[in-house]
């Protein structure tokens, strides 16, 4: 607590995505519409689970909770930097600085573990349908759903914990969009090595883990679909995971390349780039890559309209 009181710097300025003014405008006009699409639709997505009784299935509870985290983390870092596309300084007390990270960092591990809870509920249903019921029970569900946001919780309040121990005194330009770890560390004038070796060691815990998991499940959910005999139910199969994998893979690479590399070996230029894709592209894919092109989905979104309507009517 003595070094958070002899912290000399108040508030932060962040230099956001450019500071080309030709091209602010555009940029503001891109991500707001990025911005609009991600909330519509992982509210959306959540509304319509909720109101669509075919729906209630584990598969589409984890589907709910991760656009629930996407909507969250997406409100966390963007409208900030929307502002800095509109003001000449962006400025950032260090409070809601900090805040700002912990909130963001719950949701960004809680979304790793939820992309692995989901790639474990499809492998149960297409490798074991029989047990589906009794593995992937509401109860089993709900710890799934909980055991997701702990994680996100306990790594962002031990990263918070000890960031709060770091002192900064000197530059308050944070070379970011965003209050991240990495960009936050740099200005330090203290010693960040056990932040960076908590950052690595949390890095292998909830990114290369959930990464490995969803692949192995992938892994037996492809070796189960060569064994239909239906070219159709194959390639649509195929279609489905594809979709997902592709998903996966750019969270997961683009949370990698930034987290899994100490701060002195990362580049600032390269972790704007892959922020970019895992905190604002990613949570306006989700909702279209997981469910747009789910039949249930679609009939769930039709009949809901339905409703809507014959209750305007009335």
């Amino acid at each position: 607590m003595e070094d958070l009181n002899n912290t000399a710097v108040t508030e932060f300025i962040l230099t956001g995505i450019t500071e080309d003014p030709e091209i602010q405008v555009p940029l503001f006009l891109i991500f707001l519409g990025v911005y609009l699409v991600t909330v519509l639709g992982n509210l959306g997505m959540v509304i319509l689970i909720l109101f669509s009784s075919q729906l209630h299935t584990p598969m589409y509870y984890l589907l709910s909770s991760l656009s629930f985290i996407d909507c969250c983390q997406s409100t966390v870092i963007t409208p900030k930097m929307l502002v800095n596309f509109v003001t000449q300084r962006n400025v950032i007390p260090y409070p809601e600085c900090i805040a700002q990270f912990y909130i963001f960092c719950v949701f960004a591990v809680a979304e790793c573990h939820m992309l692995a809870a989901m790639a474990y509920d499809r492998y149960v249903a297409i490798s074991n349908p029989l047990l589906y019921n009794i593995t992937m029970s509401y109860q089993a569900c709900l710890w799934m759903i909980g055991g997701v946001y702990g994680m996100g919780l306990l790594s962002a309040t031990v990263h918070t914990v000890f960031l709060l121990r770091v002192l900064f005194c000197k530059a308050n330009i944070i070379n970011h969009y965003f209050c991240d770890l990495f960009p936050l560390l740099e200005l330090s004038c203290s010693s960040t090595f056990i932040n960076e070796v908590l950052a690595l060691s949390f890095s292998v815990f909830n990114i290369i883990l959930p990464a490995v998991a969803i692949l192995s499940s992938y892994i037996f959910i492809v070796v189960s679909i060569l064994h239909i005999q239906s070219t159709g139910g194959r390639f649509k199969a195929f279609s489905t995971c594809s979709s997902h994998i592709m998903a996966v893979a750019v969270f997961f690479g683009s949370t990698a390349s930034m987290y899994l590399q100490p701060s002195s070996v990362s580049s600032m230029g390269q972790g704007k780039f892959s922020s970019v894709f895992y905190t604002i592209v990613v949570p306006m894919l989700n909702p279209m890559i997981y469910s747009l092109r789910n039949k249930d989905v679609k009939v769930a979104f039709k009949k809901l309209l339905q409703k809507i309507f014959s209750l305007n009517k009335e």
